[in-house]
């Protein structure tokens, strides 16, 4: 009963939560799609800075570990975008290499160039997915574990943990789901790796069922891997692209979706504490 529980529960949280953003980002707010990006950072910031971390130093593990895992999850996630970028990279320069001798071989033999496009002319993938994603995973698989937890002591407390999570990650997911569209230009796509990132709610769930004291003592350092994530994300990626010469309207524009996307996480954060 209680890890059929566990299931439903993880399930609605990781997964409906995920479906509840996509029906917000691409339906009732598809029209403000140029300010999600700002509505992103604000969000994964909040997430990061006003719920994660504090939770996290609440545990009783020393600042300098905590920090050291912090530092350590913002260079892991520097080093993954680097190598996204030089994978990319080394296949253009492939692509193009590959191109142009096919392109010399037609001169030669008298065919028109136009009938052989250059793959390289498609446009490359932005960087950030792989730390959104990761960071998804890693933040889904803690919020299982703690539904988990929750279910182990009260099956009341398990539901009420449940729904927890549900309001929180909807933000959150708002935020992944505008970031991922910006990236792979495919809404499907998007929806379904967040989904897969989401699913993880449920594994850690069932991780959590059996190993639930022995993973306790570990959790504080997946919600500072996550963390890290989040602050990366929006720092690296989603800031630098906000950083543009605009007017005073729209430059105010960005800062209100700026602090929407923080005072959304906020307020949960606030209505669950209470």
């Amino acid at each position: 009963m209680i890890l059929l529980a566990i299931v439903l529960g993880t399930l609605v949280a990781g997964v409906g939560s995920v479906w509840l953003a996509a029906a917000l980002n691409f339906g009732l707010l598809a029209r403000y799609t140029q300010h999600m990006l700002s509505l992103a950072a604000g969000a994964l910031m909040a997430t990061a800075f006003l719920n994660l971390l504090p939770e996290a130093f609440e545990s009783g593990i020393s600042a300098e570990r905590l920090f050291m895992t912090l530092q350590a999850g913002l260079v892991l996630f520097f080093l993954l975008d680097k190598a996204e970028l030089w994978h990319h990279g080394h296949e253009h320069r492939h692509d193009s290499a590959a191109a142009h001798g096919a392109a010399h071989r037609d001169s030669e033999a008298g065919r028109d160039d136009h009938d052989h496009p250059r793959r390289s002319d498609a446009p490359a993938p932005a960087s950030g997915s792989w730390a959104v994603l990761a960071g998804d995973t890693v933040h889904c698989f803690g919020d299982g574990v703690l539904i988990a937890s929750a279910f182990v002591a009260d099956l009341r407390l398990g539901l009420i943990a449940s729904l927890a999570v549900l309001a929180h990650e909807v933000p959150h997911h708002m935020g992944d789901l505008v970031v991922l569209r910006h990236l792979s230009s495919d809404r499907r796509v998007a929806i379904v790796r967040v989904s897969l990132a989401g699913a993880f709610t449920v594994v850690g769930g069932l991780v959590g069922y059996w190993l639930v004291d022995s993973l306790r003592d570990y959790l504080p350092y997946f919600l500072v891997l996550a963390s890290s994530s989040f602050v990366y994300v929006a720092l690296a990626d989603l800031i630098p692209q906000l950083q543009r010469r605009l007017g005073a309207r729209q430059t105010l524009a960005q800062v209100a979706w700026l602090a929407l996307g923080m005072g959304l996480v906020t307020a949960v954060v606030n209505v669950l504490a209470h």
